[in-house]
């Protein structure tokens, strides 16, 4: 952040604008203070949708060419200030500073991504008749509005940057409450290699009023969100009522199907990313684990070691696992585990539930002093479940993996689709036949043999079935999300 800048405010129009009224941003690691936040409203809202609005006239009008410069440009100066962004994304979310590096490094892979892209995006011409010529354009919507979570501030306000900006759309960011500081960085960043002045606008605060007033303005013509199932459907609600096509990206109950020929070995450390990568903190993250009868106590036993072996931390000095965000979603981890029975793997949680812990479900012993009052909890896994039980439902959003056996390849499938939500699944076998028959079965956004993506990579298309949410991001898919289609039909 600027020198000059004593709080982290709302970026509207190519300028800071402070509020009269703060929160405090606090370090999940310690309970520290990193600083006050702008708390924006509605007026605020308003400022940087008129900003956008201005800003889309001029900016509607590039050529691809100029998009193509600009985002390019605009990649180069994210990886000119990678250490800077990487330290702010650690502080905020509490995770690893090699996790936070790799954030900043895919940011910067979405502007480049789609600044190549944009230049090679076209209508098309469609036969009818020898006195007929038709064709389609794809045109932006004008001001869109995006707010996301708090897990992967760069990412997903990265992705949705660029997308909106390489369409000729303007934007109007609301980060999380909890993580505003990289973005309202990164919107001082795209100001500055040229964009118009209000194409990119951020606006701090908590979700409740800056982000309930982004949703609801008359002037923005397109949403996207990433968060919870709950406040999707309130943000898709505040978007029908004003008929505004929405992406809503959210929960995810994802699966690993591990069947008996898997190469386990190969495997685990794949499981094992799956789920403490971001503490668990991932619409992705690979909180279901469900393995054949036949090698059902060997994944258990090879995941427990690798888990124990976790090493647990400040982010930036870049253990393996970092804090969850916040001391209110430590509680939130911990009332799912008490609900779960004990095992002598473990020393808390309660008895009256499903399954049983076989390790970790505690906070970790061994931490530094200053690291006493963090979000900290081991790396849990929970063997047997009811596929029925809160646990195995919901999503936890912490490094907690559930288990359950299955015999033969109907049961698997049968359990990877029940829950309502349908995000990632990976399978892990050496028959390419099965691998083929059960991702075709399965009902979710994006298949893995043999690794795990976690969302993939950019040019994979992401988004979710049944309650994870509709639309597409990531990938030359996302490009028709933001822009609508005008079809032109000229009689000769």
């Amino acid at each position: 952040m600027s020198a000059q800048i004593t709080q982290t405010t709302s970026f509207i129009g190519g300028r800071h604008v402070p509020s009269l009224i703060t929160y405090p941003n606090s370090d999940p690691a310690t309970g520290g203070h990193l600083g006050d936040v702008s708390r924006a409203g509605a007026d605020e809202v308003d400022r940087a949708v008129r900003a956008a609005a201005k800003a889309q006239k001029e900016w509607k009008k590039s050529s691809p060419g100029q998009r193509s410069r600009l985002l390019v440009a605009t990649a180069a100066v994210i990886g000119d200030h990678r250490d800077e962004l990487a330290r702010l994304e650690s502080e905020d979310t509490g995770k690893p500073l090699t996790q936070a590096y790799a954030d900043v490094d895919v940011c910067a892979r979405y502007f480049e991504f789609y600044g190549h892209t944009i230049e090679s995006y076209y209508g098309r011409q469609i036969p009818m008749a020898d006195d007929m010529h038709v064709y389609t354009r794809r045109e932006p919507f004008g001001v869109t509005g995006h707010i996301v979570a708090w897990n992967y501030p760069l990412q997903l306000i990265g992705r949705a940057a660029a997308t909106s900006l390489a369409t000729g759309n303007a934007a109007v960011a609301k980060p999380a409450d909890e993580t505003p500081r990289s973005t309202v960085r990164l919107a001082e960043l795209i100001h500055s290699v040229g964009f118009p002045a209000g194409a990119f606008n951020v606006v701090t605060g908590l979700g409740a009023e800056a982000g309930a007033a982004l949703s609801s303005h008359p002037d923005v013509a397109h949403l996207g969100f990433v968060g919870s199932t709950q406040t999707g459907s309130a943000i898709a609600h505040a978007a029908a009522d004003r008929v505004v096509p929405t992406v809503l990206e959210l929960g995810g109950k994802s699966a690993n199907i591990v069947f008996p020929d898997a190469d386990i070995d190969a495997a685990v450390p794949s499981l094992l990313r799956s789920i403490i990568q971001n503490a668990g903190q991932t619409c992705s993250a690979g909180s279901r684990l469900l393995v054949h009868r036949d090698v059902h106590a060997e994944v258990v036993e090879k995941m427990t070691a690798a888990m124990s072996s976790v090493t647990i931390g400040y982010g930036l000095d870049d253990p393996m696992l970092g804090p969850l965000i916040s001391a209110d979603q430590h509680e939130r981890v911990l009332g799912f585990l008490a609900e779960v029975g004990t095992g002598s793997g473990t020393a808390g949680a309660g008895s009256a539930g499903s399954g049983e812990i076989v390790t970790g479900g505690v906070r970790p012993e061994g931490l530094a002093d200053d690291l006493a009052e963090g979000a900290f909890i081991t790396p849990t896994l929970i063997d047997s479940v009811d596929p029925q039980s809160r646990i195995a439902q919901e999503e936890v959003f912490g490094p907690v993996v559930v288990t359950m056996p299955f015999s033969d390849e109907d049961e698997a499938v049968q359990l990877a689709n029940g829950t309502d939500y349908g995000l990632v699944t990976a399978l892990w076998t050496q028959n390419i036949s099965r691998a083929h028959r059960v991702a075709a079965e399965v009902d979710a956004g994006q298949i893995f043999v043999n690794t795990y993506g976690a969302g993939g990579g950019v040019e994979l298309p992401f988004g979710g079935f049944k309650k994870s949410g509709y639309g597409r991001e990531k990938s030359i898919e996302a490009l028709d999300e933001y822009t609508q289609t005008k079809t032109v039909a000229i009689k000769l």
